[in-house]
């Protein structure tokens, strides 16, 4: 009941999610509704939980990791070996196509054109995120086109309204329902594959992968993740600028490594007296 909720139940509540290995990040957004359709009492019982320092759980600040080529191989390695046929194609989407959990859980086959190689992203949490257009490289266009061919031998046909990844444990059962989570079996074969990370560092990997390739600006990288934060985009900077180093880097002739200033001057020197 409403009237039984204290200070100590939240605190409860945050403990017990925990267990559940939550992150502190969504528990804290469960409190805050939580507080929200409380009303009046919820406004009390955040000025409690304020000045107990209770109120909100410690984040971590960092936006993430990104996967390794060795570790998203094993990845795929053993979401491939998984019962689940639908597993294997959201783990391509969710690294090449950068879509968040929510929205690769709502694509419908309407938004995926395989003629074109494109699919667009349905209702997202932001503004700049809804209806954005993102390439289909070639893995995720031929897991794709494999999948449907798997999918229209499971329900008869494709319906443009029907979604991508159906409701069902462990096979797809109602295509009219979207999938609830992945959580589960991403536990799985992270532990098969022996890497850590959470979900969400596959959309944080997608991100890097642009930056790294040299070809994606900020307006690149916004535009196909929907959202960034200013200090995502820092960090995304950086990386740019790492591979900026290792490009011009690689410039330099072998034979040319480890010449000093010295020496290179008298080179200089050689070559205009010859001519």
């Amino acid at each position: 009941m409403a009237v039984e909720v204290t200070e100590r139940t939240v605190k409860d509540f945050q403990t017990a999610r925990l267990k559940e290995e939550a992150a502190p990040k969504t528990i804290n957004e469960e409190v805050g509704f939580l507080l929200r359709l409380l009303g009046e009492k919820g406004d009390a019982l955040r000025t409690k939980l304020r000045r107990q320092k209770a109120l909100k759980l410690a984040t971590k600040s960092e936006v993430g990791k990104a996967y390794s080529p060795d570790e998203k191989a094993l990845l795929y390695d053993a979401a491939k070996r998984r019962r689940s046929k639908a597993i294997y194609p959201a783990l391509v989407l969710s690294l090449n196509c950068g879509l968040r959990d929510k929205e690769l859980r709502e694509l419908q086959w309407g938004r995926i054109h395989l003629v074109e190689a494109y699919l667009v992203v349905g209702t997202s949490k932001t503004d700049a995120g809804s209806g954005r257009t993102i390439p289909l490289n070639s893995l995720a266009l031929q897991v794709l086109k494999t999948y449907s061919t798997w999918y229209t031998g499971k329900f008869e046909h494709l319906n443009s309204e029907w979604y991508v990844f159906p409701a069902g444990k462990p096979q797809p059962t109602d295509p009219t329902k979207p999938c609830t989570s992945f959580k589960t079996v991403w536990r799985k074969i992270k532990s098969d594959a022996g890497v850590k990370g959470r979900w969400h560092d596959n959309r944080h990997t997608f991100i890097t992968g642009l930056s790294e390739s040299g070809q994606a600006s900020d307006q690149t990288i916004m535009d196909m993740a929907g959202h960034v934060s200013r200090r995502m985009l820092k960090h995304y900077s950086h990386i740019r600028m790492e591979a900026k180093r290792r490009a011009v880097a690689a410039l330099i002739p072998n034979e040319q490594v480890g010449l000093d200033e010295n020496a290179t001057d008298i080179n200089v020197k050689q070559r205009l007296a010859a001519q």
